[in-house]
This record gives structure tokens, C-alpha cells and sequence, in this order.
């Protein structure tokens, strides 16, 4: 169905549900045909009750759909950064310290308790 990604793994990885926005990655899609280079999705579509959304007030950006993480460091995560930008994601979520790198991309609306656009770090 994607280019570059399996249903497989954008399935949730607590019950195997399918739940990711098939708008959303055709935009992930292009996003890596832009960049031309190969990143893996650690997290995509997350059931709310994935034990990483049950422990929030409400279900965050994956329990929508709309959201992935994607393994990168160093001069690719710089790149990325630039392209999401340039693509119009909302939401990007930069984890590069330690032995778990990666950076989150959503494309949520403003909403209250969710402003977009907006960038983070964990």
C-alpha cells in the first residue's frame, strides 16, 4: 500500500490493530523519497490502550493515527528536521540523546492542550 513502509510495521505493537491515517503516509512517503535515504518507523499507530497512550490524561498524536517515530541520528536527523519543516508537519518530537534516537512527526491541527505548531524534546 506504501512505498517504503509495511503494514506491518505502522500496526500497533500491543494488539496489532490498524490505525494509521493512509493520508498521512503518503506524506511520510514523500518525505522519504525526498530525503533518499532509508529510516525505520519505531512506533506508528498506537491503540489508546497501548500501554504508552493509557498512561496519559487523553490518547496523544499516535492514538490518532497521525503520528510516527522514525529512528535517525546526526547529520539524517538534521536533514529530516529540514524536510518535515518543509513538508508541514505540526508536531516534531526530537529525541537525540542516549542509546534511543529518534524524532516524532505528526500533522495535527491546533487544538487546546495540543498547540501545533510545535517542537519538543524528551
Amino acid at each position: 500500500m506504501y512505498k517504503y513502509f509495511s503494514d506491518k510495521e505502522l500496526e500497533c505493537k500491543h494488539c496489532e490493530a490498524e490505525g494509521i491515517d493512509p493520508a498521512f503516509m503518503q506524506k511520510v512517503d514523500k518525505l522519504r523519497d525526498k530525503l533518499g535515504f532509508p529510516f525505520p518507523i519505531t512506533s506508528a499507530y498506537r491503540c489508546p490502550d497501548h500501554p504508552l497512550e493509557a498512561r496519559k490524561n487523553a490518547p496523544g498524536a499516535h492514538a490518532s493515527g497521525r503520528a510516527v517515530d522514525i529512528a535517525v541520528r546526526g547529520e539524517q536527523a538534521h536533514r529530516l528536521l529540514q524536510a518535515a519543516l518543509d513538508a508541514g508537519f505540526t508536531g516534531i518530537g526530537v529525541s537525540q540523546k542516549g542509546g534511543v534516537r529518534f524524532i516524532h512527526l505528526d500533522d495535527l491541527s491546533d487544538s487546546e492542550g495540543r498547540p501545533r505548531p510545535h517542537v519538543w524534546s524528551y
